[in-house]
């Protein structure tokens, strides 16, 4: 029997899918005003329960650590409720074990950010980024799953999409997942803009890095920049920042010809594709603002969640594509 359309479901997994994202933005404040430790406990919240901590004490970065916890907690509660959904209402095994799997997800999102805490390691910092980018992916494709249009995604008239198309913009979102690693890197080693100037680097296409010029580096930073003393290791990692930000850009600029090419201007991947193409300009020139502005926390953090945006619309074109193009049955 066919598994019906259920408009609750739909816009319930939707209204989980935007509260992963704004979670990410908040996070994203977080460390944009290194507020990650600005709570020192957890669970609990300076030794208040975190949901009776007194608004009067929500001042400086503990506004946005404990705002952070709550809406984590709040993202919790509705992927719990949302796999038991699943469980109880559908009958696609396979989205059953979606479901499931964003719960144990969530719950490991929970741990990482309070062993991060407990533990005060900031490396943890960088797999609870990375599970909160799949997280949101997963959450964004339940949301696709339970919609009406996956329902009905074997109407007489759609296009198959190209295999090799396909792949193309499969390595194409992989590449946006490993810069994702690499800026969450960069971002919880609280050292600052390890290179202060764009497009060049420290005046050179590329900067030096041997002791004396990280010495020179240190010694010359400009007033008022935030951070840690940077090392050798952050310049170069910064610089691979910038070449796989210019890559995704050309493949995403690659990813959206092709598709006009094979698909037509008219396709919806077309259209989502020429999006993608805009998020990443606009991502591009948010990573420079991020420079200009020394690292200001409102910049920052748009950089962070439209970097988000990027992974996320690559993941959505693919599972689009491959509905598309599966045989019925």
């Amino acid at each position: 029997m066919q598994n019906p359309y259920r408009p609750a479901l739909f816009w319930f997994a939707v209204l989980n899918a935007v509260a992963t994202f704004l979670l990410i933005g908040l996070g994203g404040l977080v460390t944009s005003h290194e507020a990650g430790m600005s709570v020192p406990d957890w669970p609990t919240t300076y030794g208040y329960n975190m949901f009776l901590f007194p608004v009067d004490k929500w001042i400086g970065g503990i506004f946005y650590e404990h705002s952070h916890r709550l809406l984590a907690s709040l993202v919790g509660l509705l992927t719990t409720i949302l796999a038991v959904w699943l469980w109880l209402a559908d009958r696609r095994p396979w989205l059953v074990w979606l479901g499931l799997a964003a719960f144990l997800l969530v719950v490991a999102q929970g741990v990482l950010g309070g062993l991060r805490v407990r533990w005060q390691m900031d490396w943890l910092g960088v797999p609870h980024g990375a599970v909160a980018q799949t997280f949101l992916v997963l959450t964004c494709a339940l949301a696709l799953f339970t919609s009406r249009w996956w329902h009905q995604a074997y109407a007489a008239g759609r296009t198959p999409v190209p295999r090799g198309l396909r792949s193309h913009i499969l390595w194409v979102t992989v590449l946006i997942f490993v810069q994702l690693l690499i800026a969450a890197t960069m971002r919880h080693q609280h050292a600052g803009l390890a290179i202060t100037d764009f497009p060049l680097a420290y005046g050179r296409l590329w900067p030096a890095a041997d002791p004396e010029a990280i010495a020179h580096y240190n010694a010359t930073r400009p007033p008022g920049t935030i951070g840690n003393p940077i090392t050798a290791f952050q310049v170069e990692l910064q610089m691979a920042h910038r070449l796989v930000a210019y890559a995704i850009f050309l493949g995403v600029a690659a990813a959206a010809m092709l598709t006009r090419k094979k698909l037509g201007g008219r396709d919806a991947l077309t259209k989502l594709a020429f999006f993608w193409l805009g998020l990443l300009a606009l991502q591009i020139f948010l990573g420079a603002a991020t420079i200009w502005s020394n690292k200001a926390a409102d910049v920052a953090t748009g950089h962070v969640m439209v970097g988000a945006l990027a992974l996320l619309t690559g993941a959505l074109w693919c599972l689009v594509a491959a509905r598309r193009t599966a045989q019925p049955g």
